[in-house]
């Protein structure tokens, strides 16, 4: 890394949106750098954990068209089906892919399968630099250039960039840098997560149960597996994971019920909290932010990771059409950020309203979920959006999500 003092665009985060970036960018005759902090030969990569990730159809297009797809597919399950339910209450929705013409709505991918996935490709991508680890510790602005700090093996650097890219999560250390503060919202959640086996095939079918303590999910997963969901106080999902196996899977069969018939076995158990987390501005003098260093968000309806990859979406085409050469110009980022803009905030209103109107009680609050659910249940016009829209298309579509090539949009 030494030799690398300078580069066109420099990414901070090689996560999965970070690493994903890098891959989309990758042929467009950039320069690129990645600095990752965590160790890749970690266990306990924070980005290449046990949970299950739902990737909408539009996702599953843009990672075919940055060429990660091919490395997903063969470990991915397809989900047919998505069945709405709410605890104790008679509502329920079925999304059923055949009715809109398609093989599927998305698929379920492990995120440590991802992971593995990503850092397998950026080795072998030219143009593009992986640093591991890397703890960024300054950044300064500075005309046509931001330059960078960093540690490394107890080692100081310093690299710059043209355009550098925040995507080292909701805490993001670059955000924080820059001074930009961000909204944050604690539910007083945490998601527990863990696989579990079923009685009963899943056939590619996704549930998603609102109860009085949070969204409990199961999605469909390799080798008959189910990734399971369970958002709860974070008090109580601390009891959960000190429970033996047979008392965790009894308290699930009860938030689940017999949709798959008995839950049968699970496997290690973890949990993460679940808070809001809104940057004030996404975009600065040369800098992008995106992924989870510019919306953090809750779990229900599986749209965190989906938001972001759309966002890897949007900034490459806009990189890719460029007819300028400098991928930090203001108009550029300026033009990234008015696109983004109104998918980013309809995605956070959806989230954290349905986060805020299932968290509620009482008679005529339950009445009105249990009559917007029948209502999406009898009107295939509702149930048509409501599945576009979990797919991933709302507003102006980027290229990518359609399976258009970004390649020769340069001028």
């Amino acid at each position: 890394m030494s030799e690398v003092r300078s580069v066109d665009i420099l990414i901070v985060g090689g996560g999965l949106i970070g690493g994903s970036l890098a891959c989309a960018l990758a042929g467009l005759d950039y320069q690129v750098a990645v600095l990752e902090a965590v160790d890749r030969e970690l266990d306990d990569h924070p980005s290449f954990d046990d949970r299950t990730l739902a990737l909408t159809r539009s996702s599953c297009r843009i990672l075919e068209g940055i060429g990660l797809w091919e490395h997903l597919a063969p470990d991915a399950t397809p989900i047919r089906q998505i069945i709405v339910t709410e605890m104790n209450r008679p509502g329920r929705v079925e999304l059923d892919a055949q009715e809109l013409g398609l093989k599927a709505f998305g698929n379920v991918i492990e995120a440590r399968r991802f992971g593995v996935a990503v850092l397998e490709t950026l080795d072998g991508l030219e143009g593009v630099t992986y640093v591991c680890p890397a703890q960024v510790n300054g950044l300064e602005q500075s005309g046509d250039r931001v330059a960078v700090s960093f540690e490394r093996d107890g080692v100081q650097h310093e690299i710059h960039s043209r355009l550098l890219v925040a995507a080292d999560g909701a805490s993001s250390t670059v955000r924080q840098l820059l001074g930009i503060g961000a909204q944050s919202h604690d539910y007083g959640q945490s998601a527990v997560i863990c696989n579990v086996l079923t009685e009963q095939p899943h056939a590619g079918r996704a549930f998603e149960r609102f109860t009085p303590t949070g969204p409990f999910a199961l999605l469909p997963h390799v080798g008959e597996r189910c990734g399971l969901v369970w958002s709860a106080t974070t008090a109580t999902a601390r009891k959960l994971l000190d429970l033996t196996d047979e008392e965790f899977l009894n308290k699930a069969q009860e938030r689940m019920g017999d949709a798959l018939g008995t839950l049968t076995r699970c496997g290690r158990r973890s949990a993460y909290p679940l808070r809001l987390v809104r940057a004030q501005r996404d975009v600065d003098d040369r800098v992008v932010i995106l992924g989870n260093a510019a919306h953090a968000i809750h779990p229900i309806g599986a749209q965190g990771f989906n938001l972001g990859c759309r966002d890897v979406a949007v900034l490459a085409e806009v990189l890719a059409g460029a007819h300028v050469e400098d991928p930090g110009d203001s108009r550029l980022l300026e033009r990234y950020s008015r696109w983004r803009r109104p998918d980013q905030q309809a995605t956070i209103d959806l989230t954290d309203g349905l986060t805020r109107l299932f968290a509620r009680s009482g008679s005529s609050i339950a009445l009105l979920r249990t009559v917007g659910l029948w209502a999406h249940a009898l009107s295939p016009t509702l149930r048509r959006r409501l599945a576009v829209h979990s797919m991933g298309y709302r507003g102006r579509v980027p290229r990518l999500s359609t399976g258009v090539s970004i390649r020769g949009l340069r001028s």
